[in-house]
């Protein structure tokens, strides 16, 4: 069952142990799914600031 993120930060400082980050681009928001060993991650944001939140990840990057 994934696990829904409220923190940038959080989410940023837990991509440095994740395989992928999956982006997915909806209508009026981006969501955001981190993929670690053990459980998936995911975060919704908003699309003005989900390049920027991007940009800051520290693994692969995959869109969807």
């Amino acid at each position: 069952m994934p696990t829904e993120i409220f923190d940038v930060e959080k989410f940023v400082e837990m991509s440095a142990s994740a395989k992928y980050c999956s982006v997915k681009r909806l209508e009026g928001i981006v969501k955001l799914k981190l993929r670690t060993p053990n459980k998936l991650y995911t975060l919704k944001v908003e699309p003005l600031n989900a390049e920027e939140t991007i940009k800051k990840l520290k693994c692969e990057i995959q869109e969807l």
